[in-house]
C-alpha cells in the first residue's frame, strides 16, 4: 500500500515574502483608501455631468 505524500512545506524564503508583502500592504493601505476614494468621486461627479447634459439635451 502506498503512502500518502506530505503536501508541500513552507520554506523560510517563502514565509518572509509573505511577510514582507503584507507589511508592503499594510503600509500602503492608506494611500490605497485614498486613491480609491478619489476614483470614486470622480466617477460620480462625471456620472453627474453627464446625466445633466443628457437631460438638458432631451428638454430642448
Amino acid at each position: 500500500m502506498n503512502k500518502p505524500r506530505p503536501g508541500p512545506t513552507r520554506t523560510g524564503r517563502f514565509r518572509t515574502t509573505l511577510h514582507e508583502l503584507a507589511r508592503w500592504a499594510r503600509a500602503r493601505h492608506r494611500v490605497a483608501t485614498g486613491l480609491f476614494l478619489r476614483g470614486a468621486c470622480y466617477g460620480a461627479g462625471t456620472t453627474a455631468v453627464t446625466l445633466l447634459a443628457v437631460w438638458a439635451q432631451t428638454r430642448t
